[in-house]
Formats: structure tokens, C-alpha cells, sequence
């Protein structure tokens, strides 16, 4: 079953494999995921949805391992505050839910950060848009199909 994840990397010609995994409802982690499909750890990326104090959308895609800098985020967004989406919002803003968010394919396009590490590794791990489901892809190529660029908010 093909994904808007997907079809955005097939309509741009992207390369990619997909990584299927048992998961339950317990654990929708990356770390799980990654644990759970037998995935390099450092190479899963999670994606992480913002909101600041003007209601504006950011998305940053990181390392399993790692979190946000709230400090960092607030200077590269320009943001006074920010802050996670509510997970009850989720749904509604990106189109995804929990352990099933992809940085490809959201409801609308915001502004989208790839964490600067993901240039050090040969290809990445992402949502594919839907619990269960890895992507692996190229880092240049999901900054393409993202509309993203790469920064360092960690």
C-alpha cells in the first residue's frame, strides 16, 4: 500500500525502500521503531511538530535519540515561544497520528528543518506516513521532497 509519503518520493523520481515492523500501541516511539524493524538506532528520524506563540507550524526531523533545543527552535523559526503541538491537534494539523508522522505528505507544507547530522549518514530513516512503515531514503533527497533544509536545533 503506497502512502502520500510515497507518492510524493515516486513523483519526484527518489529513490527509496520500505522497512515494515510489528508495533503496538504502547510503544510508538522511533526508538521502538528502530528496535522493532531491526534499524540502525542513530539512523531513524522522528519528526516533531511545533507551534509557536504566533500559531505558526514548524517541523523538525531528528534523530530518535535526540530532542528539540526549545532554545534553538525559538531563534531559527524566529519565534518568542514554542512549543509541541498538542497530540490531540495532531490529526488535524498534519493529517498524521502518532507514531505514524512523516515529514512528506502533511495536510499542508510548513516550514520543515532536517537536523544537520542527517548530512553525515548515506541515507535516513522516516515515517513513511504510517504506523509500522519505515522510508529509507537519501538525506539530500527527503530535503527535496520536503521542501526542507538542513539546520542545527539540537
Amino acid at each position: 500500500m503506497k502512502t502520500n509519503a510515497m507518492r510524493i518520493l515516486d513523483s519526484l523520481s527518489i529513490e527509496y525502500a520500505v522497512h515494515t515492523y510489528e508495533w503496538d500501541e504502547e510503544h510508538l516511539d522511533a526508538i521502538h521503531a528502530a528496535q522493532s524493524a531491526g534499524l540502525e538506532l542513530e539512523k531513524v528520524y522522528k519528526t516533531i511538530v511545533m507551534q509557536n506563540n504566533e500559531k505558526k507550524i514548524f517541523v523538525f526531523c531528528l534523530p530518535a535519540e535526540f530532542s528539540v533545543s526549545l532554545k534553538k527552535a525559538k531563534m531559527l523559526t524566529q519565534s518568542k515561544e514554542i512549543d509541541l503541538i498538542k497530540l490531540d491537534d495532531m490529526l488535524k494539523i498534519t493529517g498524521y497520528i502518532r507514531g505514524g508522522c512523516s515529514p512528506l505528505g502533511m495536510k499542508k507544507h510548513y516550514p520543515t528543518f532536517i537536523s544537520e547530522l542527517a548530512e553525515l549518514e548515506d541515507t535516513i530513516y522516516v515515517s513513511a506516513g504510517q504506523r509500522g512503515m519505515q522510508l529509507e531514503v537519501k538525506p539530500d533527497d527527503l530535503v527535496r521532497a520536503a521542501d526542507a533544509e538542513y539546520a542545527d536545533f539540537i
